[in-house]
């Protein structure tokens, strides 16, 4: 094979990095997508390939002979169905994060994995970027010392507009935020340790959004839209405040990893401004970024080695595309992979152990903060 056609599962959202696979005389073109919304294939068509073949049913999609591989881009609760279809048909699997909404669906996706022989990559494109990349190298260098405790802060700012109008807002189609939003941090955490969490507790709650407004109601219906703060400015309509909302909007989890490193994760939804802050701490030294500084500061203290001779500040680069230049990286590593047998950066195992910290995390602050055990994945499933 010298290049790889792929079809597109979900159209729009986060479907719309299929341009950086249509590459007719590259490695990849993009020859179908489906999604169950007619117009979305319209806009998918004009945007990626026009001769693109489009359907409303997924099933069809995977069934062509003529297609390699799909990206899952579907919502999160369909990625179990959609993935292990998409593998049982022979095709290699391009999954968006999270992998699934529970430790048992990944593990269903990972034994299809196995049995099918062919390629899975998760979609964790904050490994991609540039910001933690650098921070990867830092902490591999050796000159923090050995990680001993990680703080994370994660301000989800734009008024929560991502999560809380559509169907992110209710905890059947996610189990939880800390699944759906947090599985990328969760992810870094696991990466940059290079270590897995072991166990959690959690306290959060529903502290902003939610309410009694109409399941139905809507942003450009409502006769509070002047003054209401929430009021969608985008596509993503469903009104924030409506009964069904029912995940948490504001979430402290506290973890232990493995080797007894110590980890917290913040998350909270109604922040004015949106970024990440990372702080990790050894024995030789402390690492933090700031995202909108651009930059990397590394502390560091006396040792044996005589670390403390400099602090140290890294100016990140920028990077072209989207997610920080993150998404055009992973989607040619996705066909390297194919090509190439090129390793992933993100095994599948790693996308399971960060749903399983969310659900973990989750069914603590629902237990009012009880500790609870990570399930490592069967020993089947590891590499």
């Amino acid at each position: 094979m010298e290049q790889v056609r792929l079809g597109i599962i979900g159209a729009r959202g986060r479907g719309m990095i299929a341009k950086y696979w249509h590459n007719p005389e590259g490695r990849s073109v993009v020859v179908g997508a489906a999604d169950v919304d007619p117009k979305k294939l319209e806009e998918f068509k004009e945007d990626v390939n026009p001769d693109a073949f489009v359907t409303t049913d997924y099933r069809e999609l995977i069934a062509r002979e003529d297609i390699d591989a799909i990206a899952v881009m579907s919502p999160d609760y369909c990625h179990e169905e959609h993935a292990i279809a998409a593998l049982k048909a022979g095709k290699h699997v391009f999954c968006e994060k999270p992998l699934a909404i529970t430790v048992d669906g990944c593990d269903n996706i990972l034994r299809a994995w196995k049995e099918s022989g062919k390629q899975l990559m998760v979609g964790f494109n904050m490994r991609y970027m540039n910001m933690y990349r650098t921070m990867k190298e830092i902490v591999d260098s050796g000159v923090i010392g050995e990680i001993k405790s990680v703080w994370v802060r994660h301000f989800v700012g734009l008024g929560g507009y991502y999560y809380y109008h559509d169907w992110h807002a209710n905890s059947k189609n996610t189990t939880g935020l800390l699944l759906q939003k947090g599985s990328h941090d969760l992810d870094v955490i696991h990466w940059i340790t290079g270590r897995y969490a072991t166990k959690v507790s959690a306290f959060g709650s529903l502290d902003f959004y939610g309410g009694d407004k109409p399941n139905d109601l809507t942003c450009p219906t409502c006769s509070e839209r002047e003054t209401c703060t929430e009021a969608s400015p985008g596509r993503l309509i469903q009104c924030a405040f409506r009964e069904e909302v029912n995940v948490e909007d504001n979430n402290m989890v506290i973890m232990e990893l493995e080797g007894g490193i110590k980890a917290s994760y913040l998350q909270c939804h109604f922040t004015p401004d949106y970024q990440r802050n990372y702080v990790f701490i050894g024995t030789e030294g402390r690492m933090e970024n700031s995202e909108p500084e651009n930059k990397v500061y590394v502390k560091t203290r006396r040792s044996n080695n005589d670390r403390e001779l400099s602090d140290r500040v890294y100016h990140i680069k920028e990077a072209e595309g989207s997610h920080g230049g993150a998404d055009p990286n992973i989607c040619k590593d996705f066909i390297d992979m194919i090509l190439d047998g090129k390793q992933p950066v993100a095994t599948p195992i790693a996308g399971r152990m960060s749903v399983a910290v969310g659900c973990a995390a989750t069914e603590s602050i629902r237990a009012g903060g009880k500790v609870v055990q990570i399930s490592p994945a069967p020993e089947l499933l590891q590499l």
